[in-house]
């Protein structure tokens, strides 16, 4: 058990099993994904060593697009809640060099408190 699923005591929202043979060719050689998340269409993945964003595109989704997030160029990131008129969520991350942080809405029944925690465990877990 990775040191996120220890940190959580949660259970992902998304087999980490399938998910790894799924992104064997994106993960490094002894990466191990921690915790993932459905976000709507879109995957937040955490691993031992990074987030990894992947945007889900066209029709049939089998278009992608993989954000690769390194723990250590995280510099901050907040969590929006969905209100009562709102309908979704929004993570944003800033990293380190860039102007503007990642966005991603997150739907209403997503495990928000699950995110925060994962995040924060890979950001504050990296020494």
């Amino acid at each position: 058990m990775g040191f996120l699923n220890g940190l959580l005591g949660l259970a992902s929202d998304l087999d980490v099993g399938s998910l790894s043979r799924e992104l064997e060719p994106v993960l490094l050689p002894n990466e191990g994904i921690e915790i993932a998340f459905q976000l709507m269409r879109d995957q937040l993945v955490f691993t031992d060593r990074r987030v990894i964003l992947i945007d889900k595109q066209g029709m049939t989704g089998r278009k992608r697009q993989y954000h690769s997030i390194p723990y250590r160029a995280v510099t901050m990131f907040s969590v929006e809640t969905a209100g009562s008129f709102d309908a979704d969520a929004e993570l944003r991350i800033w990293v380190s060099g860039q102007p503007q942080p990642f966005t991603q809405n997150l739907s209403r029944g997503a495990n928000i408190a699950g995110i925060q925690k994962a995040l924060a465990g890979g950001v504050l877990g990296r020494g």
